[in-house]
């Protein structure tokens, strides 16, 4: 038997537990499937005590993050509020433990974690698509991309939960083999059909995109213009159809015509950067493409019912212990809301 592959996965409080299992259970696999090769994995949390996850479950741990840490592969699992979790304390940890892995991944808001380690300067690097642009703005010496997961030297980070079971396969891969990676693929039923460099959608679209690629490219034109909304004739000449034949696909496959649609994704938009974050209202207006406060806060209104200033407060309520079911529908930001 080959040298055991030693991994460390430090989960904080407010990891995804779907997050969490797609980076623990390709290596559970491993071990089951391929004889002679071991992966020993530990789960490890700030101070040893069970974390939090944000559908309120504790994930219990081997231990804390202790002097000892070292290995082949250190993994930082991290989701809502992950600087809050990551304390002086913890970043001195880590600081002291990096050295000692071969490798280190950032996953989900862990990139978060590796930029305030500064381990993302002169990288290349991403983070999950709703924080992209404040990570960017944050890390101005990091190359941050839209890519599901980046490696770069030594250092790695995912953007969510299916980019890290692809990394996780990455790195199986890289180590033992295309054919041991498609063994631990195959225990989940899983087929690995995108690429690390495709860029992380907004809407994930499944099988829609491929059953018509014509209303996934007006869908992707919307996601990239949320700021600046385009027409439903611009939209269809993006799509390469007719504007009565692109809302014939929106009714046929949404349920909805290409402007309700839109505007649901702009206040989706909207509602992430109220919850998440404590950017002037004004602000959250401008960047989902509402031509005024006033305009943005009656769509708003209408569509959560509640006003944008009640649902910020909300969300400050959950992020400061409010019932776990709360807790589980609110993403806080990763990083300090801009001043």
């Amino acid at each position: 038997m080959t040298q055991p592959f030693a991994l460390t996965i430090l989960v904080l409080p407010g990891s995804s537990l779907m997050t969490v299992a797609s980076v623990a259970e390709p290596w559970r696999a491993l071990n089951r499937v391929s004889p002679g090769i071991r992966a020993d994995w530990r789960i490890v949390t700030p101070d040893g005590a069970p974390a939090l996850l944000s559908n309120g479950l504790p994930m219990p741990a081997q231990g804390a993050l202790g002097p000892e840490a070292a290995g082949d592969l250190l993994i930082v699992v991290a989701g809502f509020d992950a600087l809050d979790h990551a304390s002086r304390p913890v970043l001195a940890s880590l600081r002291r433990a990096l050295p000692r892995f071969a490798a280190v991944a950032g996953i989900e808001s862990g990139a978060w974690v590796l930029g305030a380690l500064g381990a993302l300067d002169g990288r290349q690097a991403t983070a999950h698509w709703e924080d992209l642009e404040d990570f960017a703005a944050r890390h101005p010496n990091a190359d941050v991309r839209a890519d599901r997961w980046v490696t770069c030297g030594r250092v790695m980070t995912a953007g969510g939960a299916s980019p890290a079971f692809d990394l996780m396969l990455h790195l199986i891969r890289t180590r033992w083999g295309e054919a041991v990676a498609l063994d631990v693929a195959s225990v989940f039923v899983y087929d690995e059909s995108r690429s690390a460099s495709e860029p992380q959608p907004l809407v994930s679209m499944g099988r829609l995109e491929a059953r018509e690629p014509r209303l996934a490219a007006a869908v992707r034109a919307m996601e990239r213009s949320i700021d600046r909304p385009l027409s439903t004739q611009a939209l269809a000449r993006r799509a390469g159809v007719s504007v009565r034949r692109l809302e014939t696909m929106f009714r046929a496959a949404l349920g909805t015509s290409p402007g309700a649609y839109y505007t649901g994704l702009r206040l989706l938009a909207a509602r992430r950067l109220v919850a998440d974050t404590a950017l002037p209202l004004g602000e959250v207006a401008v960047r989902t493409g509402f031509g005024s406060l006033s305009a943005f806060s009656r769509a708003f209104r209408r569509e959560t019912g509640m006003t944008a200033r009640d649902a910020r407060a909300a969300a400050r309520l959950a992020r400061a212990g409010g019932p776990a079911e709360d807790r589980a529908g609110v993403r806080p930001a990763a990083a300090p809301a801009p001043g």
